[in-house]
């Protein structure tokens, strides 16, 4: 299975990049603008939030523009990517700081609120549950979390009639067809996609309370959720 690191190693594929999630995630820019309303109704107006998964700086410059008071740590296991980040940050980079690597690396915080967008389903469910976990250690009690990735049922017929609708959206939005193809494809073989009630079990088993769906793109699912009390 790839590891995030080596999806985005690729120089080409990371120069590329902001072109993919809005072709590919149902409502990108809407997913984007939601995670930080949810944030903004707990967060207060100097939050310190935590970004995982922050390379290419999408979310963060979204995030950055809209609230002038957050500050913000963002990893990513991606060097590559995280240069992009800054790039796509331009003038707001002084409110951000950057960690190479996994959640290990992120500061204790503790933090105001956190995010994990289309990251979580690189991750096996193992290392997803302690991921979570060491997200949930760092933030102060109550304070939300919002996570959004692949998360479909994965039953047959059900998870092949998924990754079809993958792909037609894809291929919908302007992505070539052979390319939607290879990467439904690749999506199918290598990553560790787990149906909408594991993810939510692993919320609540990683110290997360109130766990609620607030998005559906196809195959795409977001939660938000709370640290416990």
């Amino acid at each position: 299975m790839s590891k995030p690191s080596d999806v985005f190693a690729d120089p080409e594929a990371v120069s590329r990049y902001a072109e993919g999630p809005p072709r590919l995630v149902p409502g990108f820019a809407d997913l984007q603008r939601m995670a930080r309303l949810l944030i903004a109704e707990r967060a207060p107006q100097d939050a310190r939030v935590l970004v995982v998964g922050a390379g290419g700086g999408l979310e963060l410059k979204v995030f950055a523009e809209s609230q002038p008071g957050w500050q913000f740590d963002g990893i990513d296991p991606s060097a590559a990517m995280l240069k992009l980040a800054e790039g796509t940050l331009g003038p707001l980079v002084p409110r951000v700081r950057l960690h190479p690597g996994y959640i290990d690396v992120a500061p204790e915080g503790p933090f105001d609120a956190a995010t994990c967008l289309l990251t979580l389903h690189f991750v096996a469910p193992e290392e997803r549950l302690r991921t979570v976990r060491e997200i949930r250690r760092r933030l102060k009690p109550g304070a939300p979390l919002v996570v959004a990735h692949l998360s479909f049922p994965q039953g047959e017929p059900e998870r092949a009639l998924w990754l079809s609708r993958y792909a037609s959206f894809a291929i919908s939005s302007g992505v070539d067809p052979a390319s939607a193809t290879n990467a439904r494809t690749a999506i199918a073989a290598q990553l560790p996609i787990l149906a909408p009630e594991q993810d939510e079990a692993i919320l609540r088993d990683a110290g997360f309370t109130d766990v609620s769906l607030f998005y559906t793109g196809f195959t795409f699912r977001g939660w938000v959720a709370y640290a416990a009390r």
